[in-house]
């Protein structure tokens, strides 16, 4: 509730105070929008956490964990803080990386930590010295990957919000009740924020709130899954957050094989791709929800959810779906 009372105040400051995002040819939008949507989704996820706070619900944590949950929570913070510099001045890619690379760290030094990964048919094999390299890669990485995929009228804003939901549904499962908490007010503040943000957007969420996302994800997926000494410890966050991460992979590759900055914005992305084969704004969004909740149902299945497949196959008939009127699409345009 709180995002969508706050929404329309940011917009309206946000006009006022010219803080928007210009069309340029690289961009879909064709009229000036307001870029500091994510100050709603922070300010929805803030108030619901430090109403859980105030309630004692985090008190019930063992000290180890609560360390974990501060980490979490105050590193999205940070993170929101550096996006949201970028929204209102501009900073270069790499100050902003560094502040990332440095805020995850802090998050690792309090015990936001991949320490192990549990392969099927391996066993746990301790990462020791690169639980730091490889827990950084993941915190930043999933971070600038929702910031990446933020490209079309809420298509970032419904990702993560799936994703959350996902992430929710395997923690109660797992009974990881700290990061089931975050969970949902994060799933809640990403999907109320649609009502503005979904095509035709009215406002955009910016750096600030991908960041804010995709940090706050990526550190669930770490508290909340990846600790669990299971089989499928690794393979759950990696589904759940798997569009985001193989579309940022993809075009950083291409930018890099092509000698380009991985930072140099352009139109290699799945959905500018779904974009040029005919699919409308709307439907190439709606394709990659299907597509993201495909996942997630795979993920909820993998993990041992009571009916998981046969969520998996229902999401399966209707990516199915989905993809046939896609096709239908670009053979009629």
């Amino acid at each position: 509730m709180v995002v969508l009372w706050t929404t329309p105040a940011i917009r309206a400051v946000g006009l006022k105070s010219g803080q928007v995002d210009l069309p340029d040819p690289r961009k879909v939008h064709t009229q000036p929008m307001v870029r500091l949507g994510g100050v709603s989704i922070f300010t929805g996820v803030t108030t619901a956490l430090l109403l859980v706070w105030s309630l004692g619900w985090f008190g019930i944590l063992p000290p180890a964990a609560e360390y974990e949950v501060w980490g979490v929570t105050i590193g999205s913070v940070l993170v929101f803080l550096v996006g949201l510099s970028d929204d209102l001045f501009s900073l270069p890619a790499v100050p902003r990386l560094l502040a990332q690379f440095g805020i995850a760290t802090a998050a690792w030094s309090v015990g936001v930590q991949i320490e192990a990964v549990s392969l099927p048919g391996v066993g746990v094999w301790q990462l020791g010295i690169l639980s730091l390299p490889i827990t950084l890669i993941w915190l930043v990485g999933v971070t600038n990957a929702i910031n990446f995929i933020d490209g079309l009228d809420g298509l970032a804003a419904g990702v993560s919000g799936i994703a959350a939901a996902v992430t929710l549904i395997v923690a109660l499962l797992t009974q990881q009740w700290a990061a089931a908490l975050i969970a949902s007010a994060l799933a809640g503040a990403a999907l109320g924020f649609l009502r503005y943000n979904f095509n035709p957007a009215q406002i955009f969420m910016g750096d600030g709130g991908a960041y804010f996302l995709g940090f706050m994800l990526a550190g669930l997926s770490v508290i909340g899954v990846v600790k669990l000494v299971t089989t499928v410890a690794i393979i759950v966050p990696l589904l759940i957050l798997s569009v985001p991460i193989v579309d940022t992979t993809s075009v950083i590759i291409q930018r890099l094989s092509k000698g380009l900055s991985p930072f140099k914005p352009d139109q290699r992305h799945l959905h500018h791709q779904l974009l040029k084969v005919g699919l409308s704004h709307r439907f190439t969004v709606l394709t990659i929800y299907a597509l993201t909740l495909w996942a997630g149902c795979l993920a909820l299945a993998v993990s041992g959810l009571p009916a998981g497949w046969t969520y998996t196959a229902g999401a399966t008939v209707l990516l199915g779906y989905v993809g046939w009127v896609a096709w239908r699409r670009t053979v009629e345009r």
